[in-house]
């Protein structure tokens, strides 16, 4: 009995203990910097996402006046995705191209100004992905690119600036993505000692491989997953996807056995037939979406570390405005309920908050009040 009461008391104060640890990790730098990354917005298309890398396009297609309005609107932040290849000028090496960081340099420096924090976030296309992790130099070449690209930001503001690993790693070995993300780690803290990093899980960043991983050893560091739970909803129309979403158009959201029977009726794949079958008897909506990202709080809760959701948002081409205005709204709330940061994709490309042409830039007020921000019509 004696032996029972003590192995009870041990795994009680071993509890308390870890518990207790988990609580001193939530006072950490990681925690404190995570709260200048609370509404943020993501940059695509400018530095990452296009082939047009010249001076022409940096300069025009996002400017000082982007930022005065994304910060007057009440973000806290901008996730800048920059394609890592137009930097580089060796890759054994590291070496950077002084032309184009050049440029990068003056771009952070405007959103900077503008009162905004920025998150560099290393936004590479999937074949440089895939060559980084399978050829043999791979790996090498990317701890290379880390250090002199930490190195020539170590003295910028580390409460301001931000380093992103890699955004949706297509590893699916998660221990080799670990062992890889691990390394990097270790060479940017070397460089920047001060400067937050954030990290992710192998199989694009996802909600079930980062429930898979364990953090670094480093309290420094910010985890980031992405949301577009469901596709059928978020990607309807998209090209560049699963073949099954092309053809989609007017998915309803909330979902419910009887209102996607319009849209099965219009669908020619057999296989995407079933699949919106399940997607309305699993009643998509806020209490869904909210049980998800409460099942990734506890995962971090549990390491103490902070969490922040980098990517969310909806493909506006073929979804209803107003429906998506609600799954953003419900995962932006579903994400503040468990105080987890989140940036939307994107600014103003086809998933944007605005749209640019000869009436000049219009807020999509809809979006903005989903996200719980001030609108266009406030200001």
């Amino acid at each position: 009995m004696k032996v029972v009461v003590r192995w009870v008391l041990a795994l009680v104060v071993g509890f308390g203990v870890m518990v207790g640890a988990a609580a001193q990790k939530g006072n950490s730098l990681a925690f404190q910097r995570a709260e200048h990354l609370r509404r943020g917005i993501n940059l695509s298309m400018w530095y990452a996402q296009t082939r047009d890398h010249s001076a022409a396009h940096i300069d025009s297609y996002t400017t000082p006046a982007d930022f005065a309005l994304i910060k007057s609107l009440g973000f806290d932040h901008v996730r800048l995705s920059i394609d890592p290849e137009p930097l580089i000028a060796e890759a054994q090496i590291g070496a950077l191209r002084v032309d184009a960081v050049g440029r990068l340099d003056n771009s952070v420096k405007q959103i900077l100004d503008a009162g905004l924090n920025v998150v560099l976030d290393i936004h590479p296309e999937d074949s440089w992905k895939t060559a980084m992790t399978e050829k043999e130099d791979g790996p090498a070449k990317f701890y290379a690119f880390w250090s002199t690209f930490a190195g020539h930001f170590a003295g910028s503001d580390p409460e301001r600036v931000f380093f992103e690993v890699m955004n949706e790693p297509i590893v699916r070995d998660l221990y080799h993505w670990q062992g890889i993300q691990a390394r990097t780690v270790e060479r940017i803290r070397k460089v920047a000692p001060q400067h937050t990093i954030i990290a992710t899980a192998s199989s694009w960043g996802s909600l079930d491989a980062l429930l898979e991983m364990e953090p670094v050893r480093d309290e420094n560091v910010i985890y980031t997953f992405h949301y577009y739970t469901p596709f059928w909803f978020t990607h309807q129309g998209a090209q560049w996807a699963s073949q099954e979403w092309v053809y989609l158009r007017g998915v309803p959201y909330p979902s419910s056995p009887e209102n996607v029977q319009a849209v099965i009726g219009q669908e020619p794949d057999e296989r995407a037939k079933l699949s919106l079958e399940r997607y309305g008897w699993d009643r998509w909506g806020a209490p869904r979406i909210g049980a998800e990202i409460a099942g990734m709080a506890d995962w971090a809760q549990r390491r103490g570390v902070p969490l922040y959701m980098g990517e969310f948002g909806v493909f506006r081409d073929y979804s209803n405005p107003a429906m998506r205005d609600t799954w953003i709204s419900d995962v932006r709330t579903a994400a503040e309920s468990k105080k987890i940061g989140w940036a939307m994709w994107d600014y103003q490309a086809n998933f944007g908050l605005v749209t640019k042409g000869q009436n000049g830039t219009v807020v999509d007020d809809g979006v903005a009040r989903a996200l719980g921000l001030k609108t266009a019509s406030s200001h």
